[in-house]
């Protein structure tokens, strides 16, 4: 039995949650990966993935050996890449990645030509969603993701700070007055932006004097969607919390006003996640040293 082979299967089959895909995406017969599972559980003498007709699951024994074997492999490719580097090849192979959909639309699809060409050799295959999903199931190597992380299974990597503002059409203002003070700022509408995943509305936070005060302004439109709560403020809805990255534009061409700009709401934090012992990949490293520079030249997006 091969047994570097074995586990590149036992892996495989983990990240895509079945010997199905998993035989698609290695271009294999299935009946191959049922024989390598079938070889390798009898030289462990365990178990390593439970099956039922609906779904996979790994063995308290198969997680250990799936951590290990990750490790492992992302250790070869790691060792591998130097000498392929020496050949004029680099980092080889497909890396799947997730993405926030409206950052991802704005700051990082828009540069994927200028990472391909530094690294020719790695395939991406892009998803943009704001779902929590989980990375393993869905067979991604790594996402980047916004906010407080909750799923402390994953290591996660800095890589900058969203920073937000209040910001309104000149219509609005016109029509509403352009508060001047946090007290004033009370009195005006705001469009609610709430989480499509938890239903909870972001908080109007702001820092002012050293001071965080914590603001309910009324509200008839409540959207999910950073990219439909910015066409809100565009329209005069009322004031909106908006990334700077994403109102720089507007503000340049005078589609909106920068309301309060001496307050700063909260920032939130941007990381790049990904399973245990998968950095160790030559193809990952390099995604997630060219997403660190490209977070750190973003005045908008770079870390505090």
């Amino acid at each position: 039995m091969d047994r570097i082979k074995a586990m590149q299967v036992f892996v495989r089959i983990v990240e895509a949650n079945s010997f199905t895909k998993a035989a698609e995406t290695l271009n294999l017969p299935r009946a191959s990966l049922t024989a390598s599972m079938q070889a390798l559980e009898a030289h462990l003498g365990t178990r390593l993935l439970q099956r039922t007709t609906r779904r996979l699951s790994l063995t308290p024994e198969g997680e250990r050996y799936h951590q290990q074997c990750a490790e492992i492999l992302a250790a070869i490719e790691a060792a591998e890449a130097p000498f392929l580097g020496e050949q004029g090849k680099g980092p080889q192979g497909l890396l799947r990645v997730e993405l926030p959909g409206t950052l991802g639309r704005a700051r990082i699809v828009p540069r994927l030509g200028e990472f391909r060409a530094a690294y020719p050799g790695i395939a991406l295959t892009i998803t943009l969603s704001d779902r929590l999903v989980d990375l393993t199931e869905e067979g991604l190597d790594c996402a980047v993701r916004v906010g407080v992380l909750q799923d402390s299974s994953l290591v996660a990597r800095p890589l900058g700070s969203m920073r937000f503002l209040i910001a309104a059409a000149p219509a609005y203002l016109a029509a509403h007055g352009n508060p001047a003070t946090l007290a004033e700022l009370e009195g005006h509408e705001g469009i609610v932006h709430f989480s499509g995943r938890t239903r909870r509305a972001f908080d109007w936070e702001l820092h002012d004097a050293g001071l965080t005060h914590k603001l309910a302004l009324r509200s008839a439109i409540a959207v999910n969607d950073a990219e439909a709560n910015l066409l809100c403020a565009l329209q005069g809805l009322g004031l909106a919390q908006v990334g700077r990255y994403q109102a720089r534009p507007w503000l340049e061409s005078g589609g909106l006003v920068e309301v309060l700009p001496g307050v700063a709401p909260t920032s939130m934090p941007v990381s790049l996640v990904y399973p245990q012992g998968r950095m160790a990949s030559a193809r990952l490293q390099a995604f997630a040293g060219w997403l660190g520079e490209l977070f750190a030249a973003d005045a908008d997006l770079r870390l505090s």
